[in-house]
């Protein structure tokens, strides 16, 4: 089963039309499968349902989508709120839908040259058919094929949304497999509760699985760990394995960040400048964390945050950098390093 992640701005509308609707909370999901020579090939879209009244669910999206989509209703503060949030996001390729309002027109060269100005150069301009949208999806799917396929070899990194406590389960947390496969009994690692556990049972697209792997949204039933262990926001990893009989040691595949130091590429459409004392918002594998400069050079700054950031070992991808009193609120991204 392969599984593509679509991180969407739009309507509920046009994403009904590419999709079956499966799960409308505060981010709507919509699923669509289909079998391919015996694989079954799933698309799975990511919609903010509070956007633009909350950041966070947008940033989220992001996060969790390898492709995006957005559609374009007007040329507005929103629009290009949108594309600086997937400009300064790891997601290279993604469709554009322009679709005006009943009576309204869009520029299309206008919306090309933003979307180029954003160094969106990858994406598709694709017309509003659910249909063609959903080709083209699968299209995207066979091209970034061996950059999924890897992502599942990859040291597990899973990312939480929701938990909750089930009547004769027990703790459930649900989120996305970021990279890395988890097993049915396999023994993990709560972060930030340093708390452990192992895997109950997995259920994935409401079906129970042996195994989840990178791309799955997931249910992970957790033995063996307290209810106030997981909260929205944790990382599950394996534990980390330090064998001195055979000399062998594995960290965790996430590094604990307190305080960091990182070069910020700043959106072209962004003019603020930050400074020390300023707040800002880190946006990082669902995680959405407070953090005070320290000190600014140039674009290097030295930030420390309120709570940890967890940091991929290996498969980085870069964190995106808000501020929610700017316009827009996105500022940039950067990557992390971890400052002592």
């Amino acid at each position: 089963m392969v599984v593509l992640n679509v991180a969407m701005h739009g309507s509920d509308e046009l994403a009904k039309d590419i999709a079956k609707a499966t799960d409308q909370r505060d981010v709507h999901t919509y699923v669509h499968k289909e079998i391919h020579d015996n694989t079954t090939r799933i698309i799975s879209i990511i919609r903010p349902a509070r956007y633009p009244e909350r950041l966070r669910p947008l940033l989220s999206a992001i996060s969790a989508g390898r492709v995006g989509i957005i559609e374009i209703n007007s040329i507005d503060a929103i629009f290009g709120e949108v594309l600086v949030a997937y400009s300064s996001s790891n997601i290279k390729q993604g469709i554009a839908v322009i679709k005006p309002k009943e009576g309204d027109w869009v520029d299309e060269e206008m919306v090309k040259k933003m979307f180029a100005q954003a160094g969106l150069n990858e994406w598709s301009f694709v017309a509003p058919d659910g249909l063609a949208i959903r080709g083209k999806l699968y299209e995207l799917m066979d091209q970034i094929n061996d950059e999924l396929t890897n992502s599942a070899t990859s040291p597990l990194v899973v990312c939480i949304d929701q938990h909750f406590n089930v009547k004769g389960i027990g703790l459930v947390a649900i989120g996305y497999v970021q990279c890395g496969t988890l097993n049915v009994h396999d023994d993990i690692h709560i972060l930030p509760s340093n708390a452990v556990g192992t895997t109950k049972s997995l259920q994935v697209m409401d079906d129970d699985v042996q195994k989840a792997q990178s791309g799955d949204r997931v249910g992970i039933a957790i033995r063996g760990a307290k209810d106030d262990s997981v909260s929205s926001g944790s990382i599950i990893v394996r534990p980390e394995i330090n064998d001195k009989k055979t000399n062998t040691h594995v960290p965790l595949s996430v590094i604990e960040h307190k305080l960091s130091e990182l070069a910020l590429d700043k959106s072209p459409f962004q003019k603020r400048t930050l400074s020390p004392g300023d707040v800002i918002h880190v946006s990082l594998d669902l995680q959405f964390t407070v953090g005070r400069i320290k000190s600014v050079t140039d674009n290097n700054m030295i930030v420390e945050w309120d709570s940890p950031v967890y940091v991929r070992r290996e498969n980085m991808v870069p964190a995106i950098i808000a501020q929610l009193d700017s316009k827009p609120r996105i500022i940039g991204r950067a990557m992390l390093d971890k400052k002592e």
